[in-house]
């Protein structure tokens, strides 16, 4: 009977109204005096609570003399308290995320390690709802192909750039011809991923030497355009050099030698 008391407390009763409540549940209609002795509370402190319990309407009173209660049943009480929570509940989802100090900016967070890093990952990637963009490696595709496929099949713009020679059979995919330079550069395997314009993933996934795996995390819209950003202008880099290769070799020289030289020199 205890734990039973507990948890109508956690519901928002008292000690004496969880006692009295229960006292009513075993012997009803009932008046005050029986109340008190079943509860084993004093007699004043149970018509004050039974006097609280009728004003929440968990407690029906009588019009005879003596007086009698009456508790309204278990599954009423039950459904109602439920009711009223599953109602605070999605109000508080409703209005907690909006409030926010005026100059409030989400925060840019450090994931380590190779394992956390593809679960936040693969987290993003569950909860897209409209768009993502990915640019990544062939050992990292592995662990999030199945995930990417499935919002490619929940109807999502998927669009895939991939650094490796590896196969994706879904969404739109731009293969970078520039990785020998990238991993000079950089050096390691990287991932960047926007999702939804609101969400953003970045970082070395793959390092060179003893570093340790290691990206940034933010829901900043910002930082997230930013990602996305890179992406498209990678795409559109990607797109141009398979339909005009003779034109840009011819410009810039084989592997963009000229550009690069132009820009990193």
């Amino acid at each position: 009977m205890d734990e039973v008391i507990e948890k109508l407390k956690d519901l928002g009763f008292n000690e004496y109204q969880s006692k009295v409540y229960i006292a009513l549940l075993k012997k009803f209609p009932a008046t005050g005096y029986e109340i008190s002795k079943l509860a084993n509370i004093p007699q004043s402190r149970t018509y004050d609570t039974l006097k609280n319990l009728e004003s929440l309407n968990i407690v029906l009173s009588s019009n005879s003399k003596p007086i009698t209660y009456t508790p309204i049943k278990p599954k009423e009480l039950t459904k109602r308290y439920k009711r009223k929570f599953d109602s605070t509940i999605n109000f508080l989802e409703k209005k907690l995320p909006d409030i926010k100090e005026e100059e409030y900016t989400e925060p840019i967070l450090s994931i380590n390690g190779r394992t956390k890093i593809i679960d936040k990952t693969i987290e993003i990637i569950k909860n897209a709802k409209t768009n993502i963009y990915i640019e990544l490696w062939g050992e990292d595709f592995k662990h999030l192909e199945q995930h990417l496929l499935d919002a490619y099949n929940r109807g999502l713009d998927v669009k895939i750039v991939k650094y490796d020679n590896f196969i994706c059979n879904f969404g739109t995919v731009f293969e970078h011809s520039g990785v020998p330079m990238l991993g000079y550069y950089l050096s390691g395997k990287f991932l960047f991923l926007a999702a939804d314009d609101s969400e953003g993933l970045f970082g070395m996934t793959q390092p060179n030497k003893t570093k340790n795996p290691k990206v940034l995390w933010t829901k900043n819209s910002e930082v997230a355009f930013l990602i996305k950003a890179l992406a498209v202008h990678d795409m559109y880099m990607i797109d141009i050099a398979d339909n005009f290769p003779e034109q840009l070799r011819y410009f810039y020289g084989a592997g963009l030698k000229k550009l690069r030289d132009k820009i990193l020199h």
